[in-house]
């Protein structure tokens, strides 16, 4: 063997341990990012039904409730009734939040509509989830179906129908991305509020990375991505938002976001191009306050925020 060949081993044995061990820590650390983006932050909720009550005696009438999304998984939420044969809106929250985010708006909502409300839980969220984990929007589209689902089967006191089929949605960034989802393929989801609406999952994914390790880096994103990717068994799809909204019709549709999440308000900007022109689009993309932050607003920014919401839901699902 010549000189040149056995150096050649030699370098190879002694670099092989180190290149090992980087690869194997390069794959470790994937590892604990993969698992902590796809388990979102939890806290304890900032309002429950009980505490609520002492404000409002319609949040006396919040119930809990359970039902099963289309994949076998088990989903929960509050739910508050309005009047018999009134419509159901459903409020989604964003990733890393929790129903409770949006409680305060959904009983503003039946207070003023009579509006049946119903607030998810997205998987992953909330104080111990029956499902531990998000899939930034691939799933939760399916979910949002379930909810609907849910909403028809409540029944009144003589067995029938307790919600009108005229449905509508609310969403904020993840939640958001989950309604236009759910709502592509259901006629009766007549009216949409869609707060912050993400480009695609890779870009929740993008978001959620850099708020858990906290730097933004395009090939370490990319890293990520591709991981997710084995982590779900290849069933993580890139849904586009602007793909979804293409295939949209005769639906009434509120754009709000503000420049408190710069990315979001462009491409909710973005999304605003994609819809079809039958669709009855209203947009507002300067709001000093989204309902990405809408938990720690002053009252009278809230209040400004809410009864745009309501005013809305209010106009395009009442009889």
């Amino acid at each position: 063997m010549s000189p040149k060949r056995r150096l050649g081993k030699k370098l190879i044995k002694a670099f092989l341990p180190i290149l090992l061990t980087i690869v194997l820590a390069v794959g470790i650390s994937l590892g604990l990012i993969v698992y902590g983006v796809t388990r979102p932050p939890r806290s304890p909720y900032l309002v429950t039904k009980e505490s609520f009550s002492q404000i409002s005696g319609q949040a006396s009438k919040v119930t809990d409730q359970f039902w099963m999304n289309r994949d076998g998984t088990q989903a929960r939420g509050w739910l508050l009734r309005g009047f018999e044969g009134a419509p159901g809106v459903i409020l989604l929250h964003r990733y890393g939040t929790d129903r409770s985010w949006l409680f305060n708006l959904g009983v503003k909502l039946n207070e003023t509509t009579n509006f049946t409300i119903l607030w998810p839980d997205l998987r992953g969220h909330g104080l111990d989830p029956p499902v531990k984990w998000t899939s930034f929007g691939v799933r939760e589209g399916d979910d949002v179906l379930a909810a609907v689902d849910f909403l028809r089967s409540v029944k009144t006191s003589n067995g029938e129908q307790y919600v009108s089929d005229e449905l509508g949605i609310y969403g904020v960034e993840l939640g958001a991305f989950a309604a236009l989802k759910g709502a592509q393929s259901q006629s009766n989801i007549l009216a949409l509020v869609l707060d912050s609406v993400p480009d695609s999952s890779d870009d929740l994914v993008q978001s959620a990375v850099k708020a858990d390790i906290g730097v933004s880096h395009e090939l370490i994103e990319r890293l990520v991505r591709q991981s997710l990717r084995a982590y779900f068994l290849g069933n993580f799809q890139n849904t586009n938002a602007c793909e979804v909204a293409n295939s949209f019709t005769n639906r009434r549709i509120l754009l709000l976001s503000g420049p408190e999440v710069t990315d979001l308000r462009d491409s909710t900007n973005a999304l605003s191009k994609c819809f079809p022109a039958s669709v009855n689009l209203e947009m507002t993309t300067d709001l000093p306050l989204t309902g990405y932050n809408l938990p720690s607003a002053t009252g009278e920014q809230g209040e400004r925020y809410d009864r745009r919401v309501i005013d809305f839901f209010d106009k395009y699902l009442r009889h």
